[in-house]
């Protein structure tokens, strides 16, 4: 029993209220119940509050009041009542509340209404397995009635076996009768095995036909186990995969043709998804199967040919096939390579395209040899076009240098035009050199000699003084090579010049030409080193490899593209070598021709009789 008394509603209880308390007694005695009921305030209160104002009883049973017992928060459930106290001016001083804890009872009730219903559900789960179990017997004989499958089962032993189709047979007799003689011993091997271990038995093997030709018979068993581990029958399945076996090796024989294939033989899905890659593949680009299944097939692609890719997939997504489309693929140390590609659509079952197959052949070499072809065909172009120049200049230039020779023969032989009327005679011969030479095509008859050749690159650049000057370019000169050396004068004239004019056109805003030579001794063998330099616009990347192909410029029409393409014909005919280095960024731009001429003469072709 409980009272309530006051507004406040201050606390009064029995000894029998005690053990509601538990521990929390006596700390409630006299204590206001807004207070101390604070963990049910939200249930009580109100009722409380609703009693003292209207001074009518209230009953509740099996209520849900959380009550805080020990420091823990439980659940609860009461029967109790609110009754007002009246005092003495007959108003309602305080609530009078029986309460009785039944929260046992409460509890009970609940546990045997949850296994009532735990009951009922299980029945109702054996009804549905029941029911599922006699519909999955019934799927299960049809299933055995219509499958090609053959059943049967066998003793624990395998000694007696017997097909659900009626056949019986014992005493193993099955084996000699079922199974071919020469996969008996291995048949039998995977029995004793499946028999020992008590686990699953799966094996492959050959069967004689009714009609007398072989078959193949994929049998699988499974052991049938009682309570105490020990197998009461094996239950199992034979299934004819004679067709599957034949496929078997045509897949087997085609992917060994594929995996020794010389070209790349790839398969991507949709998505340009590398799928398979063979040896080829690797041979051809470096990746081995592993660095490129699950990878896109962009990995092969140049980024700026990567466009190629989307309109393959289109294609291809649309049925279509492409053959010998011939393109660029990167190799995977950064080496590109010249390949002509088939791909075909991969259809599945039902004719949708689900992936593609690609064919790719290196045809770096047929290309390389396409592109000789090409250059000799330009070559024996130009030929022709020397053999016509020569014919056609030759007595002009003739005319000329007689009228050159008669005005330097009347001229003052210390008079400054009798020297400019020398020079011009020289370069007349050497054009005239030129002519007659066919751009290679002749035999030199002239006799090499011991130069300086810093001395014929200053002949060069007193030729090209007045173009210095108009074009606004420097000329730093820096000159070590101390020994001659036996060349064609006019042969290095030409290389010099045409270097030399490369230089200046290079440099149209202006800039410096600088030019260095030095004695060099290398693995090579001993030499001069000649580096002509300049800070022009520079070559692209793109254009270095064609620099020394015939007829090729970056001039436009102010350049012929035979220029450089003969200088290297006579530095490698003496032996030498020449190579260009170039840069095209801003504020770095400028390129830089390097010439070696050995002072060893080629033993092979000397100079005087040279083709």
């Amino acid at each position: 029993m409980l009272l309530f008394w006051g507004q406040e509603m201050l606390q009064l209880y029995n000894d029998a209220f005690r053990p509601i308390l538990t521990d929390r007694h006596p700390t409630a005695l006299g204590m206001p119940a807004r207070l101390f009921w604070t963990d049910v305030w939200h249930v009580v209160g109100e009722q409380l509050e609703t009693v003292l104002r209207d001074g009518k009883d209230c009953l509740y049973e099996n209520a849900l009041v959380p009550t805080l017992r020990n420091g823990v928060l439980t659940d609860s459930y009461f029967d109790y009542s609110y009754s007002p106290v009246y005092g003495t001016n007959g108003t309602v001083a305080g609530v009078l509340t029986i309460c009785r804890d039944v929260t046992s009872n409460v509890t009970a009730v609940r546990e045997r209404s949850a296994m009532r219903d735990t009951v009922r559900l299980r029945q109702e789960e054996t009804e549905r397995a029941n029911t599922a179990l006699a519909e999955s017997e019934r799927r299960l004989r049809a299933l055995v009635n219509a499958s090609s499958y053959s059943t049967f089962s066998t003793s624990p032993d395998w000694s007696k076996m017997r097909q659900f189709a009626g056949k019986s047979s014992t005493n193993r007799e099955w084996m000699q009768e079922y199974v071919y003689p020469d996969d008996q011993p291995s048949v039998l091997r995977n029995i004793e095995d499946a028999i020992r271990t008590k686990n699953n038995l799966e094996v492959e093997h050959r069967v004689r036909r009714a009609d007398g030709s072989l078959g193949w018979t994929l049998t699988r068993a499974v052991p049938l186990i009682d309570p105490k581990g020990e197998v009461t029958e094996w239950f199992g399945t034979a299934s004819d995969v004679t067709d599957r076996k034949g496929g078997d090796e045509s897949r087997f024989r085609l992917a060994a043709i594929v995996e020794s294939a010389d070209d790349a033989i790839i398969s991507k899905d949709l998505n340009g998804i590398v799928k398979t890659w063979n040896q080829g593949a690797f041979q051809m680009f470096g990746y081995t199967a592993d660095e490129m299944i699950g990878q896109p097939l962009l990995r092969l692609i140049p980024k700026d040919l990567r466009y190629e890719e989307d309109e393959i997939l289109r294609k291809l997504r649309a049925g279509q096939r492409i053959d010998h489309y011939e393109t660029i693929r990167m190799r995977k140390n950064g080496e590109t390579l010249e390949v002509s590609v088939t791909i075909s659509p991969i259809r599945n079952e039902v004719g949708e395209v689900i992936g593609a197959s690609k064919i790719a052949r290196d045809i770096s070499d047929r290309r390389r040899i396409e592109r000789l072809l090409v250059q000799s065909e330009k070559l024996a172009a130009t030929g022709r076009m020397a053999a016509a120049i020569a014919h056609e200049i030759n007595n002009p230039l003739e005319s000329l240098m007689n009228l050159i020779f008669l005005a330097r023969q009347n001229s003052p032989v210390d008079a400054k035009a009798h020297r400019y009327l020398l020079t011009a005679e020289e370069e007349l011969e050497r054009v005239s050199h030129i002519a007659r030479q066919t751009l290679g095509y002749y035999r030199d008859t002239g006799a090499p000699t011991e130069a300086y050749l810093h001395d014929l690159i200053e002949n060069v650049l007193t030729v090209y003084a007045s173009k210095f000057l108009t074009s606004e370019v420097a000329i730093d000169v820096r000159f070590n090579d101390l020994q001659k050396i036996v060349v064609s004068k006019g042969e290095m004239l030409q290389v010099f010049s045409n270097l030399i004019a490369n230089a200046v056109d290079a440099m149209r805003q202006g800039g410096t030409l600088s030019i260095s030579t030095r004695n060099i001794i290398g693995s090579g063998g001993n030499g001069i080193q000649i580096v002509i330099r300049d800070n022009g616009t520079g070559i692209s990347r793109d254009h270095m490899p064609m620099v020394f192909e015939p007829f090729f410029t970056t001039k436009g029409n102010l350049g012929t593209g035979i220029g450089l393409w003969v200088s290297k014909q006579l530095v490698e005919t003496r032996g030498g070598q020449i190579s260009i280095a170039s840069n095209t960024e801003k504020g770095k731009s400028g390129t830089a021709v390097t010439v070696f001429i050995p002072f060893a003469i080629p033993p092979s072709r000397p100079i005087a009789e040279r083709e």
